[in-house]
């Protein structure tokens, strides 16, 4: 008799992630996590597994694998139950791996590993459905265009951040909930975890002494909708009917003045005719749909 098992199929970028077997709900027997790469995506895909594994298996809570993808690729994640009718909850993460840019010859050699001044090393830690918790950096999509999940939950985490600067958020959730609208602060963790109740709203807030020195730049893509670029100190987002769940969000806290010195830099230099037309564009993203 077959154990009970379900399948997720995660679509990644080029590049090298690690899959962490974070947690199960059952501890005594938690299922079998079993990683493949779909029959599409098998050129694109390699396992960099323990020297005494051979097969991308992870038998149980705190174990991981890396995956190398040389392109786009599709990933079935499989948790199988230890026996017959046995839990298959977990919680798996996919975290980004990346060694960060290469100096080119001729450039200035850096004198110490900082950030780009235009971009706060903020990063959030969202549960998808299906999924579990995963990272994400403030230049990566939690869900997004590729990977169109729902997000049950999100927290913000900027370990140096400025003493002088504060940051909240808050969601708000398909169904009533307890933790629904509460503003958290930065570490906190806003929403639910494996009750497949999406976010249907979200706020954020910068406030602080040190508040007039940055901006929100979020890109968020609702059920069914485009997705949609919003800036500011405070941002309130949502679908076109407020019920439409959450399946992309990429949050960027901006240095404005670095920002805006960035963006006059080009116009000290042009004249502009005063009756000159402003045409805005809004920006569409195709959305890849995955099984």
């Amino acid at each position: 008799m077959e154990r009970t098992s379900q399948q997720q199929t995660v679509v990644v970028d080029r590049g090298l992630f690690l899959i962490r077997y974070s947690a199960a709900k059952d501890a005594t027997e938690p299922p079998t996590v079993r990683v493949s790469a779909a029959s599409e995506s098998e050129d694109d895909v390699q396992f960099i597994l323990c020297p005494d594994q051979d097969e991308p298996v992870l038998w149980e809570p705190e174990s991981c694998l890396v995956v190398r993808a040389e392109a786009t690729a599709k990933l079935a994640v499989d948790v199988i139950a230890a026996q017959q009718g046995g839990s298959t909850a977990a919680t798996v993460r996919i975290e980004p791996l990346n060694q960060g840019k290469a100096i080119q010859d001729g450039a200035a050699p850096r004198t110490q590993l900082r950030p780009s001044p235009n971009r706060t090393p903020l990063r959030i830690l969202g549960h998808l459905t299906g999924i579990g918790d995963v990272i994400v950096n403030p230049d990566e999509w939690l869900g997004g265009p590729s990977i169109p999940l729902r997000i049950e939950g999100v927290a913000l985490q900027w370990p140096g951040k400025p003493d002088d600067l504060a940051i909240r958020y808050a969601v708000k959730t398909a169904r009533p909930q307890p933790i629904s609208g509460r503003a958290m602060e930065l570490g906190s963790f806003a929403g639910t975890r494996g009750k497949a109740m999406p976010i249907v709203g979200l706020m954020l807030e910068v406030s602080g002494p040190d508040a007039e020195n940055y901006e929100f730049a979020v890109e968020t893509i609702f059920l069914g909708s485009q997705a949609t670029r919003t800036t500011g100190k405070r941002i309130i987002v949502s679908g076109p009917t407020g019920r439409e769940p959450l399946v992309g969000l990429r949050i960027d806290l901006i240095d404005a003045l670095a920002e805006r010195h960035r963006r006059d830099e080009p116009a000290r230099s042009q004249t502009t005719p005063s009756n000159s037309p402003v045409r805005v564009f809004r920006s569409k993203v195709r959305q890849t749909a995955t099984a």
